[in-house]
């Protein structure tokens, strides 16, 4: 298949970008490169650097399928810059799906967040529970999700709710709470929690990978809406693993944070998909990664950081 990724230089995109090769397709891969290039050269890889906003200047001639992976991730970094937040995530999605549907793309597949819940009291958080997200970044991917499948009539859209994401990537990110916590014990021996009472959903990156080649292959089989997370796990009890593997110190402060959910993927796993991955073994390939020289903590890491260094966020 020929297949356009956007994102496909990040966290998660410069490992979906290796598998979507290894599986035989064409990539064509857009993204602005705000955290550099990490994709190695490959015969059937073509990487153009590119604001998505600019959704015209994106090929899509004899393309099969979107991956829309780009956006600005995460709470602070769509307070840094709101309206940046809203074209990219929101405006530009819209104006991308448009653009496909005029060049005949008959699958678009999106990124999400499953932070669109809010803070859920049920004990379990399935697709079908009311969308209460309280931070910009949670109200643009709700608004895409819905501004997306108001088009499904013309494109099979297929919105994927993910949870937090751990483990190592070429392209690494230190401010997701399982990484980031395994780097503190590394660096600092020391662990600081905030709050840490708050349940949140994990998947290891090659997981969701794997959920992006799972929805991919399944096609019209599987539309629609899906929730992908499988271990729900406290805060501090996140710092707890890590400090099985390496010996640190945890500190708990207070939080004002009050995101805790359990997010139910019951409805992926119906469709066959079955998870390989735990969260333990992201702390270990971090660890082994860090060892290795791999997992510099630097401000490219942390996605806040790197974006305060950007001059030009209109």
């Amino acid at each position: 298949m020929q297949i356009l990724l956007t994102g496909g230089c990040g966290f998660i995109g410069s490992v979906l970008t290796r598998r979507l090769l290894e599986q035989g397709h064409d990539v064509t891969v857009v993204d602005i490169m705000w955290f550099g290039n990490y994709l190695q050269p490959h015969d059937r890889l073509k990487v153009l650097r590119e604001d998505i906003r600019n959704a015209e200047r994106i090929p899509l001639d004899g393309v099969d399928a979107v991956i829309h992976l780009a956006n600005v991730a995460n709470d602070p970094c769509s307070e840094l810059n709101a309206k940046l937040s809203w074209e990219v995530n929101a405006l530009a999605s819209m104006r991308l799906v448009e653009h496909a549907i005029r060049h005949g793309v008959k699958q678009f597949i999106y990124a999400s967040s499953g932070s669109v819940y809010g803070v859920k009291e049920e004990p379990e958080v399935t697709e079908d529970l009311s969308l209460l997200p309280i931070s910009d970044y949670n109200k643009t991917k709700m608004i895409s999700e819905r501004v997306l499948l108001s088009y499904q009539d013309s494109i099979l859209v297929q919105c994927i709710r993910p949870a937090t994401v751990c483990g190592y990537s070429p392209r690494m990110r230190l401010d997701l709470s399982v990484n980031m916590l395994t780097v503190q014990a590394l660096s600092n021996g020391r662990i600081t929690v905030f709050g840490g009472g708050q349940t949140r959903p994990n998947i290891h990156i090659r997981d969701m990978v794997g959920v992006y080649m799972h929805f991919l292959a399944l096609g019209e089989k599987a539309a629609g809406v899906y929730n992908a997370g499988f271990e729900n796990i406290s805060i501090l009890d996140i710092a707890r693993m890590v400090t099985e593997f390496v010996p640190a110190e945890i500190v708990v402060t207070e939080s004002n944070d009050p995101r805790s959910y359990r997010l139910n993927s019951d409805k992926l796993l119906a469709t066959g998909f079955q998870p390989k991955h735990r969260v333990a073994d992201a702390i270990r390939e971090v660890i082994d990664a860090y060892h290795a020289g791999n997992v510099l903590n630097e401000d490219n890491s942390y996605n806040i950081r790197a974006m305060k260094r950007i001059a030009d966020l209109q």
